[in-house]
Parts: C-alpha cells; sequence; structure tokens
C-alpha cells in the first residue's frame, strides 16, 4: 500500500519517519524550505524515544503526485483542513482511506464536506513535536501515539490492516472503541494550550502556581460539562486523570498552538478554545475561563492571519 503524509511538520514528520523506515512506500507532501530539505538531504528525527534518518524520502508539493496512495495521513493544522480537502477530491479512489490527524472534535465533519463518508475514518494522536529546522523534526515530550475506528465504531478489515502498519513501525496504535469520545478527550486537554499562550508559561510553570493551576482545572471543566451536554460518553474521573497526566508533562514543554501564538503565527484557537466557546453557546454551558483564553488570543490571531493576505 502507498502511503501519503499531507504535512511533514512535527505530527506528519514523525509518524511518516517511522513509517518510511519501516520500508513502506511513503511520499511526504510538503512546502517551502522544509521541503527542498526533503529532497535534497532527507529526513532526520530527533526523539526522545530514539533519533534516525531517513537519507532519501520522496517528497513533493504537487498533490496529484498522491493519487495512487491508499492511505492518506492528513497531519496539517486544524485551519488547513478545508484548503486541502477541496484540492484532495480529484486524487480519491474508491478504496483510498483518509485518516485525519488534527486537533478538534470537526475535521471529520469538515472533511464529509467535500469527500465520500466511506473514505473517511476518524483519528487522532498524541506527540509534542515539532520542526526545529528544515528537515529536521525533534520529537521531545510524551509517548508519540495514534487512536482510530471507523465513524460508527464498526471494527473493519481496513482498521486492521492500518493497524498491522502502525505496528510494524513502531507506532503504538489503539483501535477506538468510540472514537468521538476519544476526540473529545483529546479536545479537552489540548484546550489548555490557549491559557499557556495567554499566561506566557509552560506546562510546568502554569501547573505548579495555585492560582494558574485553579484556571487550568476549571477551563477543563468546563470542556467536560460541555461535552455531558452533548451526549459524549466519558468518564466522571476524566478531568482528575488529565492534570495527572499534564503534571507528567516535561516542566518545560508547551504545544504548538502556544509557540504559533508566542510567534505572531496563524493558531487552531479557533478550533480549540473558540470551538468551546460557541458550543457553550448553542447549548447553554457557560465557558468563562474559555471565554477569556479565547477573547484574549482573538486579537493575536487576527493580525496574524492579516498578514498572510
Amino acid at each position: 500500500m502507498k502511503i501519503a503524509i499531507i504535512g511533514a511538520g512535527g505530527v506528519g514528520g514523525y509518524f511518516g519517519g517511522r513509517i518510511a523506515r519501516a520500508g513502506y512506500d511513503v511520499t511526504f507532501f510538503s512546502r517551502g524550505e522544509h521541503l527542498k530539505a526533503l529532497q535534497t538531504n532527507g529526513l532526520t528525527v530527533k526523539s526522545i524515544k530514539e533519533d534516525f534518518k531517513i537519507d532519501k524520502v520522496n517528497a513533493t508539493c504537487n498533490i496529484k503526485e498522491l493519487k495512487d496512495s491508499g492511505l492518506i495521513l492528513i497531519c496539517l493544522k486544524a485551519w488547513q483542513l478545508k484548503e486541502v480537502a477541496l484540492k484532495l477530491e480529484p486524487v480519491i479512489k474508491e478504496n483510498t482511506i483518509v485518516l485525519p490527524l488534527q486537533n478538534g472534535v470537526s475535521a471529520v465533519d469538515e472533511l464529509k464536506s467535500y469527500l465520500n463518508e466511506t473514505n473517511i475514518i476518524g483519528g487522532l494522536c498524541f506527540i509534542i513535536s515539532k520542526i526545529e529546522s528544515p528537515g529536521i523534526i525533534n520529537h521531545f515530550g510524551i509517548e508519540p501515539s495514534i487512536v482510530f475506528g471507523e465513524i460508527n465504531n464498526i471494527k473493519t478489515e481496513r482498521l486492521y490492516k492500518i493497524k498491522e502498519i502502525f505496528d510494524i513501525a513502531g507506532i503504538k496504535a489503539k483501535l477506538s472503541e468510540d472514537i468521538n469520545a476519544d476526540l473529545w478527550k483529546k479536545f479537552i486537554t489540548i484546550c489548555v494550550s490557549g491559557l499557556l499562550a495567554v499566561t506566557r508559561t509552560t506546562y510546568g510553570e502554569l501547573r505548579e502556581l495555585p492560582e494558574t493551576r485553579c484556571m487550568m482545572i476549571d477551563l477543563l471543566y468546563e470542556i467536560y460539562e460541555l461535552s455531558q451536554k452533548i451526549g459524549t460518553k466519558i468518564e466522571s474521573d476524566f478531568i482528575e486523570k488529565t492534570v495527572l497526566l499534564i503534571d507528567s508533562y516535561p516542566y518545560n514543554s508547551t504545544s504548538s498552538l502556544t509557540r504559533d501564538v508566542w510567534e505572531g503565527k496563524p493558531s487552531e484557537i479557533n478550533y480549540q478554545n473558540g470551538t468551546v466557546v460557541k458550543l457553550g453557546k448553542k447549548f447553554g454551558i457557560k465557558t468563562p475561563i474559555n471565554e477569556f483564553v479565547y477573547n484574549s488570543i482573538l486579537p493575536m490571531e487576527l493580525k496574524a492571519r492579516n498578514r498572510l493576505v
């Protein structure tokens, strides 16, 4: 099976690199200096698990070259998904599998607006990583893993084929029993990223100061209450477990959204805390901490996006 990785950044570069290293036919879709470095020097992955280098990789900026792919992993930022979905339609065949790994809870619905639903499966990943420099990925926090499943939660043959690919590549992967619930669980956790950006703290700094730790926990509970209003099946002790998880993150680590905001780049704020605010108003759930985070970042987000025009 040919595999395409759309987005060769911290997520796609790491997971795609592991798959390519295992001997699979992988093509990376990338742009700019990162693409040039991949085509010239290959892919280097620095990792707290294991460093590795692939001297020769297939990399392109022409999405039409992905037309023979049996599996497409979309590893772009959430706000880039619509643009790539429009371009993907001509290269998707009847049996092509599209697996989005975006943050947030709207990726599948956005893809369904442009692609056949039968081509799409739900997915998410856990990793703290980034492009250190063109052609070089740095994985510096938590155990990388992927959770995925059919939208209707039925176990299908294609899921087991994908699981086999991940297993052979040495990627920790899990077939989801309830993909919507798993997406919401990650969504709750990552929305702390906006609070990091506003307070200009790392995970360690945020959790050790009583005042900001309290804000963090309140933010998590707001989203949990929203998830329950919507009808998502999440266990009652999930927030306690999430706090313990955040307490295990490397002290000086941050998230991609946090770094994007600090660097004046477009971020996923509309797909994280912004989505919480929007859904909170729709379902009558008060979300004051998330509103504070979203409204504080919104002016910076608008400035960053104006610079793209």
